[in-house]
């Protein structure tokens, strides 16, 4: 809590207060300022309240910002593992039977170039 809410929260309940006794004692007055006072106090305590709100978000920020950056350090680790593993079953099954990918390779290139420069009648 900070004084700008502290100070607007009494300013609105003298304002409170003031309407009270120019009610009591039919004072136009008394009502008008107690009706300023109380949308100012209830002004200046809104804005107490937001200064706090923005104030916590920034002194919550440097943590957050390095949650973040464990969090994306730690998945970009494990797709760099996830990677060398797809590329090592890759590699071995190429070693396996490096006939069968050439020939997948061939029958990839022969669809791409009848798709590219055969002739479609």
């Amino acid at each position: 809590m900070n004084k700008d809410e502290i100070q607007g929260g009494a300013r609105y309940i003298g304002g409170k207060v003031e309407k009270a006794v120019g009610d009591t004692v039919s004072s136009r007055d008394w009502q008008v300022d107690g009706v300023v006072d109380q949308v100012a106090g209830g002004a200046q305590n809104l804005y107490g309240r937001a200064k706090s709100a923005i104030e916590d978000a920034v002194d919550g920020a440097p943590e957050l910002a390095d949650r973040i950056g464990d969090d994306a350090r730690d998945a970009a680790d494990r797709a760099a593992e996830l990677a060398r593993r797809g590329a090592r079953s890759v590699e071995a099954s190429a070693e396996d039977a490096p006939f069968l990918w050439a020939l997948g390779a061939a029958a990839i290139g022969y669809g791409l170039a009848w798709l590219l420069h055969g002739r479609h009648d």
